[in-house]
């Protein structure tokens, strides 16, 4: 069948039924309501948490590859744990979370150099202080995530205690792919 006569054939619609193309024509549908807007629907902001390992680059390359499909914008969050009782036995937590910080944003800013010109992703880094599953539960709600992405833990203790994947999942508030 030549490229006219296709054309030709959808434009007619079908020979015993009504042409189902007009059904979602803004002037048929009831009002207060609007049809699909190519380019408006999807993701808007998608969140990785990062912490170093290996399932959390994971995370965050498929949460890369997600906002660059979908023309998000990626939020990359680290929470940098703030822990009481080592800090006040004197030992220097804020010193070592902020070096640890540090070197993840070199990190990503090193992969994204890399694909500079091949892939473009907006993207934003964000780091914040506590634990974990509340860090990345405020940072969802303020940037106005609409994914969470996060690594599966590498820690034998998650498996009876919970993870923070786990945790996110449960939550209940976003769509959250762990990545292992």
């Amino acid at each position: 069948m030549s490229e006219a006569s296709a054309e030709d054939n959808l434009e007619d619609g079908p020979a015993d039924g009504p042409d189902d193309a007009t059904a979602d024509r803004p002037e048929d549908l009831p009002a207060g309501t609007s049809g699909f807007e190519r380019g408006t629907d999807g993701p808007k902001v998608i969140l990785a948490g990062v912490d170093g390992s290996e399932t959390s680059w994971r995370a965050a390359a498929y949460a890369a590859g997600l906002a660059r499909r979908q023309g998000s914008l990626l939020a990359v969050v680290y929470v940098q744990p703030t822990l009481a009782a080592a800090a006040a036995l004197g030992a220097p937590v804020a010193d070592t979370t902020a070096e640890v910080a540090e070197e993840l944003v070199a990190e990503i800013r090193r992969a994204v150099e890399q694909l500079r010109g091949i892939f473009e992703v907006r993207w934003e880094f964000h780091t914040l202080h506590g634990d974990a599953y509340g860090g990345l539960v405020q940072a969802a709600q303020e940037l106005k995530a609409d994914a969470v992405i996060v690594g599966a833990s590498e820690q034998a203790g998650h498996r009876f205690v919970g993870s923070v994947a786990v945790r996110l999942v449960k939550a209940g508030r976003w769509p959250v792919t762990v990545v292992p």
